[in-house]
């Protein structure tokens, strides 16, 4: 089965992507808050999809929900996390 590590460590890199992606120039970003739903296994050589979509995207925080199925649709996690938006340095 597909390990509880691997799939919270998949969605804190889509969700810390997706922030990336919508932070102002130098701007960075960490994890503060995540929350794991394991709701079905994936077998060994399944292969899973994974969509991370927008719950909030504030100037100090973005929140990320990121949802987990097998290529068959079988729903197997949700994952919500909190990223906190790091200005960049003023003196860099």
């Amino acid at each position: 089965m597909l390990h509880g590590g691997a799939i919270m460590s998949l969605a804190d890199t889509l969700g810390a992507v997706a922030t990336m992606l919508n932070l102002p120039e130098r701007g960075g970003t960490t994890t503060i808050e995540s929350k794991t739903n394991f709701l079905g296994p994936a077998a060994v050589g399944s292969t899973v999809v994974a969509e991370c979509m927008p719950i909030h995207r504030g100037k100090r925080t973005m929140v990320w929900q990121t949802r987990i199925s097998t290529k068959e649709g079988r729903l197997v996690a949700m994952v919500t996390q909190t990223q906190l938006v790091l200005e960049a340095n003023s003196q860099s």
